[in-house]
């Protein structure tokens, strides 16, 4: 009933808007209207009760499962959480925090027991708050020379289809020949080994030996992964300690922009296309996780335009 009155609702106010963006709004108000079922628990007789768990992408885990856990933990509420394998350091508040789940899957995104989920019209949220990921991994092994500049890339199915939003070579190469001597530049394109699995395929750039060949000063994250310096625990363990010392980022859009967003700085994401363009994330919910400047690319040649207008001549400033 709620669904067929909240589809309404939308429908009517919403209804010059094309369906697939409608879903989204729906799913907005019914996350709203659940966490008012806990408004007495949560600001009048605040008991540890609250047990969160959530098996659906990387992206929405960090855009709101974690902020609401992390609300729930500076709150006084929180009992335990639950997510994929690799997120303990994610949840280092969480006192009793379980690795429950072997890969994650899109059935799980739509966990409307959060304040949010995926996307939505409306990012002014109650019970959410950014985890200071930064301040808590910071360290003195991963620092060099120059400023840390974190190429972020990613080489995924997207929409069930080949990938659409990524940093070819070429444009790698343009972006090496004019930073690589201002900034002490550290490549990420995590294998699928390393990480958590949902339901997209990773691809092959072949890029790694053409980055060791020409670029020998580009410091590959899985290199430090091979000497693992500070002891991680597993790879999210170690992007979360490089990243802390990181000064700016460039990175794509889904999980690993948004774990870029988390440690201040600058970060230009790179998304071609996606449902982030309507509901304008990269302006009122990606600045949100640290306070970074975020600058939003919609193609190769605007990748080009922001390095130069935003990164190079700072730079040289």
């Amino acid at each position: 009933m709620l669904n067929k009155l909240l589809s309404l609702f939308v429908l009517l106010r919403f209804g010059r808007l094309p369906s697939e963006w409608r879903y989204y709004y729906r799913h907005t108000y019914e996350c709203q209207i659940r966490q008012w079922r806990y408004y007495i628990k949560d600001y009048w007789t605040k008991p540890v009760y609250k047990e969160l768990s959530f098996q659906g992408e990387f992206a929405p885990e960090l855009q709101f499962v974690l902020p609401f856990a992390y609300w729930h933990h500076m709150n006084g509420t929180l009992k335990s959480t639950a997510s994929s394998k690799y997120t303990k350091e994610l949840y280092f508040f969480s006192d009793t925090h379980q690795e429950t789940f072997e890969t994650r899957n899109n059935e799980g995104n739509y966990n409307l027991e959060m304040p949010r989920i995926l996307y939505s019209q409306d990012y002014d949220m109650e019970k959410w708050l950014p985890v200071p990921l930064k301040a808590h991994y910071q360290n003195d092994i991963y620092r060099y020379d120059k400023p840390i500049l974190i190429i972020a890339n990613r080489y995924n199915m997207e929409w069930d289809g080949p990938p659409v939003s990524y940093f070819s070579i070429e444009i790698l190469q343009y972006i090496l020949d004019r930073l690589s001597s201002r900034y002490q530049i550290v490549y990420n394109r995590p294998r699928p080994q390393n990480i958590t699995m949902d339901n997209s395929d990773v691809y092959d750039m072949d890029e790694y030996t053409w980055l060791k060949e020409e670029y020998p000063e580009v410091i590959l994250m899985e290199d430090l992964y091979l000497e693992n310096k500070a002891g991680a625990r597993n790879f999210n363990h170690l992007q979360l300690m490089v990243y802390a010392n990181a000064t700016d980022f460039l990175s794509i859009h889904g999980g690993t922009a948004t774990l870029a967003s988390y440690f201040g700085g600058k970060n230009l994401i790179l998304s071609k296309k996606g449902p982030e363009h309507h509901f304008k994330c990269y302006e009122k919910l990606y600045p949100k996780f640290s306070g970074a400047e975020i600058f939003h690319a919609k193609s190769d040649d605007e990748v080009k335009q922001i390095i130069m207008d935003h990164f190079l001549m700072v730079a040289k400033g």
